[in-house]
């Protein structure tokens, strides 16, 4: 086994519930045979890092380092690690460990985050018990396997948002196989909903951007959409009836919109959820047999659609919108996200005189 690097890393904790960390350090498990260590230089805050330090879903273990969204240098490599070499820019999302074959029934079909040995890159555990931690920290150990090359056209500040928003929203449209020609609807212009318009825009679809804030028109169709609708004008939303192939959910939206969502799809539409609507979800089985529309969900992406997200990301030319922070502001910068304030991602970055 080859000795890491770094015998204690430095990181920023949740203590207990609440939108406040603290320094705190753990010693890393040790560095298997296919695994990587990463000196960190740029960490995306993600709404999941919110809800889990908050324990707004159940099960947080504090203390916790979160951040799924990670970039950095590899520095040390385990003995079975081939693909990867010290110095190569990786980028790590929100997976960090599954079964090593991957020909199990969920990694053999590209759905990675549902292999059974899964690990998730924090609050999680990997098989040995060791706690899994995340990216607000100096460095991170992971499996090799779910450590990417990040593309040279992707300046590496901007890949880290797309390690977990980016391959939320296109991994379901590769999926749908979403194509030129397709009508596709995105709610909420956010985090999610920025990067949303961007890929099915490059995939060729014609964009409907649904939101709250008519300020964001002018945005939208710079980012690629076709049409705006302002979902407060009956008008503009009465134009789109029945005309939608999918629709992507990327909002917390309320549990009893989807009726009228229902309405928006043309015959065997498809609306799939990426943002979890609160409470209990509410609509009539009526309207999904006389429209032929149907409900899923999409769990991030596996190794191949990663790999797929970064290559198509640089292809095409789509970045996140971000705000930048030095780590030290991490909470300047978790209150900001937390305000819904943040225009659209948010990125921490590592001090570059950090010497491991």
């Amino acid at each position: 086994m080859v000795q890491g690097k770094i015998n204690e890393i430095h990181g920023w904790a949740a203590m207990e519930p609440g939108i406040k960390v603290e320094p705190w350090s753990y010693t890393p498990r040790p560095l298997g045979e296919h695994d990587v260590e990463i000196k960190i230089e740029y960490s995306g805050i993600c709404g999941s890092d919110m809800h889990t330090i908050k324990q707004e879903w159940s099960g947080t273990s504090y203390p916790a380092i979160v951040g799924h969204e990670i970039v950095g240098k590899v520095i040390t490599k385990g003995e079975k690690v081939v693909h990867l070499e010290e110095g190569d820019l990786v980028g790590v999302g929100a997976q960090v460990y599954g079964c090593l074959q991957g020909d199990c029934n969920a990694c053999s079909r590209d759905l990675d985050p549902h292999c059974p040995d899964s690990v998730f890159t924090y609050n999680n555990k990997y098989p040995d018990g060791h706690q899994a931690h995340g990216g607000y920290a100096e460095a991170v150990r992971v499996n090799s396997n779910y450590a990417f090359k990040i593309p040279a056209g992707i300046d590496p500040i901007y890949a880290a948002p797309l390690m977990c928003a980016g391959v939320t929203v296109f991994a379901p449209m590769l999926r749908k196989g979403v194509k030129k020609g397709d009508r596709v609807g995105i709610v909420g212009i956010g985090g999610l909903g920025h990067l949303a318009i961007q890929y099915a825009s490059a995939l060729g679809a014609e964009v409907v951007a649904f939101s709250h804030s008519p300020n964001k028109r002018e945005e939208c169709m710079k980012l690629g959409a076709t049409t705006f609708v302002d979902v407060s004008n009956k008008d503009e939303i009465d134009a789109v009836r029945h005309s939608l192939n999918y629709l992507f959910i990327t909002s917390d939206s309320q549990a009893n919109q989807y009726n009228d969502y229902i309405t928006w799809m043309t015959f065997e539409g498809q609306i799939i959820l990426l943002s979890l609507p609160k409470g209990q979800m509410s609509f009539s089985p009526r309207e999904f047999i006389i429209g032929e529309v149907a409900i899923t969900g999409s769990l991030i992406g596996g190794v191949n659609v990663l790999k797929k997200t970064l290559e198509f990301s640089a292809e095409h030319n789509i970045l996140p919108i971000i705000e930048r922070f030095p780590m030290d502001k991490i909470n300047d910068a978790l209150e900001r996200v937390n305000d819904g304030k943040a225009r659209y991602r948010a990125v921490l970055e590592n001090s570059p005189s950090s010497n491991l």
